[in-house]
């Protein structure tokens, strides 16, 4: 269930936070946010998954800037949120999407519990130019069913601006995850076949095929 946007203002400071919040941009069911004036944007045009990817800052001058297609910006909101009990939901706003405009890849799903400025992961499918503080998304709120006591506490939490990708801190991981091998039922299946395909005859077979 969607939360209405009366009711967003009803909870805020109690379950909902956005600071700093204005009635003008509280909609029926969501509330507008804006584009902070500064953007990252990667150093390499390869990108790895493994490694921490350089990033270097621009700024949206009052003037714009115009974005470019085949280049992810990484900008983030004005506004900072919290959240308690319920799941946010960002999405990019109907006007800004028909310019062509993305503001999220795949990000757009929040946590309970997330407190901070969301990165927006902004790609376009033309050139447009962009202007800062623009209402460039909306936040939305489910409701959520069952017990939501375990609240996000992963790498993004409490950030205090642009968050570039920190995916490489999962292959940094101390978990480790147990190969195929350490399997003793592939262990046993292996075992097998090299048993097989030693034994006499056993390559005698594979010549034959």
């Amino acid at each position: 269930m969607i939360i209405s946007g009366l009711e967003i203002k009803n909870m805020l400071n109690k379950e909902i936070f956005i600071e700093p919040f204005d009635d003008s941009r509280l909609n029926p069911n969501s509330y507008n946010l804006r584009l902070h004036n500064e953007l990252l944007v990667y150093d390499s045009h390869v990108l790895d998954m493994k490694v921490k990817n350089e990033t270097k800052t621009i700024s949206i001058p009052p003037e714009g800037l115009v974005l470019e297609p085949g280049i992810v910006y990484l900008g983030r909101t004005v506004e900072y949120t919290k959240t308690l009990n319920h799941v946010p939901m960002l999405e990019g706003r109907s006007s800004i999407g028909r310019l062509g405009i993305y503001i999220h890849v795949t990000a757009g799903f929040g946590d309970v519990g997330f407190s901070g400025y969301w990165t927006l992961e902004i790609s376009c499918i033309q050139p447009v130019r962009i202007y800062p503080n623009v209402e460039i998304c909306q936040i939305f709120y489910h409701t959520i069913l069952g017990d939501c006591s375990k609240m996000y506490k992963s790498k993004y939490q409490n950030n205090e601006g642009i968050q570039a990708s920190k995916m490489y801190e999962e292959f940094q991981s101390t978990i480790h995850t147990k190969s195929s091998t350490d399997d003793p039922t592939i262990r046993k299946l292996y075992s097998s076949e090299y048993e097989k395909n030693n034994s006499p005859g056993g390559h005698e077979r594979y010549r034959k095929k």
